[in-house]
């Protein structure tokens, strides 16, 4: 628990008073956001505010795990050290693509294909070493088995452990994809995505403490989790958390900031790894319920729009839609956080209800 602490600590002290030292910088290179002119006319305000904030959220939770391992001389964990990884891959594609579109003033940066790609290979590199670095229990990261609160009888490994591998690398980029531009997504209004990433990964903090309190390693029972460093994502969500909340501060209305697909992209895969390792793969499209709502409002958009010429709502995603019926900003981004919180105490009490029946 003192590692936790001290994670969430350090991350959040160093996101809060690096930010503006970011801002500064950003500033003085000209790196500020720019605006579709399709989008609300409110926005327009927000051209040349400095982007790409998305590094301070990756740098502090970075500087806040390993100082947290040094602070209570701990080694890191296999699964702590993936979920960072995959964190940093994908805050790098990015990053490229904040850069491209800063430096040559457009609302587009990397081709879809070269995006595609760049997350493509980092989820690949993720979910084949997830597979393997068994423990001393023979416990690996990732599981080919389907998880919900923990693993279930689906195993994707039916017919072989060749077809499990193959079918865990598409499952696992699924997760991954669908995460990370969920958050993407999200990231349209001051603050609403980096407010929900505080209480989703706050979620994963206590999901990760549960879990090391009641693992089949130490605690053998009949409910024990068989995860393989509970302990260890409960301190990478709590570095994440806080980094996030720190940013907040400056994110938050009106923004001096923005994360940028730095943050978004980074994010969403940090939130894909953790349910992986944590065994909860079906969990976090509940514990993320508003990045789904808000990815569905854009495929119902595109869906309707093809096929029938018409559009549902005003503009998607589903944040526009309501700046267009006249909401204010600060309005959409706290009921938004409301409804955020309610899908994660729906999430956790799922979680705790599982353990309370029995598995």
């Amino acid at each position: 628990m003192k590692a936790v602490l001290i994670a969430a600590s350090i991350s959040l002290g160093a996101a809060l008073f690096g930010t503006p030292m970011f801002i500064r910088y950003l500033v003085r290179q000209g790196y500020g956001q720019f605006i579709r002119d399709d989008g609300p006319t409110s926005h327009h305000t927000k051209r040349g505010t400095p982007t790409m904030g998305g590094a301070v959220i990756v740098a502090a939770a970075l500087l806040a795990y390993a100082v947290a391992h040094l602070g209570t001389w701990t080694p890191p964990t296999m699964s702590g050290l993936l979920v960072l990884l995959l964190m940093t891959g994908l805050g790098v594609i990015g990053f490229l693509d904040d850069y491209i579109k800063i430096s040559k003033q457009r609302s587009l940066g990397l081709r879809s294909g070269q995006k595609l790609l760049g997350q493509t290979l980092v989820a690949v590199l993720f979910a084949i070493l997830a597979l393997n670095f068994p423990n001393s229990s023979l416990r690996t990261p990732a599981s080919t088995q389907v998880s919900f609160v923990r693993d279930t009888g689906l195993n994707l490994a039916f017919a072989g452990p060749v077809v499990g591998f193959i079918l865990f690398i598409i499952w696992a980029n699924l997760i991954i994809a669908g995460t990370s531009n969920g958050v993407n997504l999200t990231d349209g209004l001051d603050g609403l995505a980096t407010g929900a990433s505080v209480m989703v990964f706050a979620a994963y903090v206590l999901i990760g403490i549960w879990q090391f309190n009641q693992n089949c390693q130490w605690n053998p029972s009949s409910k024990c989790y068989e995860v393989r460093d509970p302990h260890d994502v409960a301190i990478v969500a709590a570095c994440v958390m806080g980094a996030c909340f720190g940013f907040l501060w400056w994110n938050a209305a009106p923004a001096k900031i923005f994360m940028g697909d730095t943050g978004s992209l980074s994010l969403g895969g940090a939130l894909a790894g953790l349910a992986i390792v944590s065994r909860t793969e079906l969990l976090v499209v509940i514990l993320g319920g508003l990045f789904v709502a808000i990815t569905l409002s854009v495929i119902i958009q595109v869906a309707s729009f093809k096929t029938t010429g018409k559009r549902v709502f005003r503009m998607a995603p589903l944040q526009h839609h309501f700046e267009l019926l006249g909401w204010q900003e600060v309005t959409i981004v706290i009921r938004f956080w409301i409804i955020c919180g309610l899908f994660v105490a729906f999430g956790l009490g799922l979680f705790y209800a599982e353990w309370m029946v029995g598995a």
